[in-house]
């Protein structure tokens, strides 16, 4: 049988935002530039003489993401891939389905955390501020909208969203980019 001949329909593939976000870290890198340099700062004699601090460059989207922080390469090069996460996290945003059911990941969260109680450290984090974030958009800046969505309260989504100071800066941002006042 070809395929033309089978109906069952295609899995939905994750948008391009969101698959980012799923990929290994190597496949990750595997689109990225990566340059290594001396940083400045503290850490002695070494820090001057190697070349630790990692930069890394998402070729599809142009962001940038550095790691200085410790003599280490391999210590900066996973920093920086952390951050590399939460900046895509941040900023691609995927159109959302007001009426669809929540994505696995997050039906998963909720159900354990109800409240959307989840710590930054959880695997699949970057995953859920993107969703929800996501989801803000897609109510037009309304965060009652999202809540309700979500199946929870206002106030557990804006807790959730102060958490984090990157998370709540872009949740404003796009608020003002929609005309909305900022949540204060």
């Amino acid at each position: 049988m070809s395929p033309q001949d089978n109906n069952t329909p295609e899995p939905a593939l994750p948008l391009p935002g969101r698959l980012w976000l799923l990929l290994a870290d190597q496949q990750l890198l595997a689109q990225c530039q990566i340059d290594t340099f001396r940083a400045s700062g503290p850490g002695g004699q070494k820090r001057n003489k190697t070349s630790s601090a990692v930069r890394i460059r998402h070729q599809p989207t142009s962001l940038i993401v550095t790691a200085t922080e410790s003599r280490s390469q391999h210590e900066n090069r996973a920093r920086a891939v952390k951050r590399l996460r939460e900046a895509l996290a941040l900023t691609q945003r995927n159109p959302v389905d007001q009426q669809a059911e929540p994505p696995p990941f997050l039906a998963r969260v909720l159900q354990q955390n109800p409240g959307l109680h989840i710590s930054p450290r959880h695997e699949n984090y970057f995953l859920v501020i993107q969703y929800v974030l996501d989801l803000i958009l897609a109510c037009r800046g309304s965060v009652g909208d999202a809540a309700e969505r979500l199946a929870i309260s206002t106030g557990q989504l804006v807790r959730f969203l102060k958490q984090d100071d990157k998370l709540w800066a872009q949740t404003n941002r796009l608020r003002s980019d929609l005309g909305l006042h900022p949540l204060t």
